[in-house]
């Protein structure tokens, strides 16, 4: 039986939108990082041991903590940070992976698998 775990995390940010009307200037948000991974229970009674699932997912997302997400993503839109984030924890975890990710408030993109 498949199962799913997941897990939220936070990064605070700052970027621009180059030639976007309103988010063409340097701004910050809170990201809210939500994975969850999908797998079969093993052995041990857990598809993975949350403390795991953490270490992986802080060790991602350090890269994009407190930096300006354009040294890192030509477009960095929610979009483009979301698929980012997913192929860097995707090439991490042996697992079917959902990544959502929360631009501030209210605003959210999500891949699923």
């Amino acid at each position: 039986m498949k199962m799913r775990l997941g897990i939220i995390d936070y990064i605070d940010s700052a970027h621009y939108l180059p030639e976007h009307a309103t988010c063409g200037v340097v701004h910050g948000h809170t990201y809210k990082v939500e994975v969850v991974i999908a797998g079969e229970k093993k052995e041990s009674g857990m598809v993975m041991d949350f403390y795991e699932i953490k270490k992986v997912v802080k060790e991602v997302l350090k890269e994009y903590d407190h930096v300006l997400l354009n040294e890192i993503l030509e477009y960095p839109s929610v979009e483009n940070l979301c698929e980012h984030v997913h192929a860097r924890l995707s090439s991490r975890l042996d697992f079917s992976i959902s990544l959502k990710i929360w631009e501030g408030q209210g605003k959210w993109c999500e891949i699923c698998p």
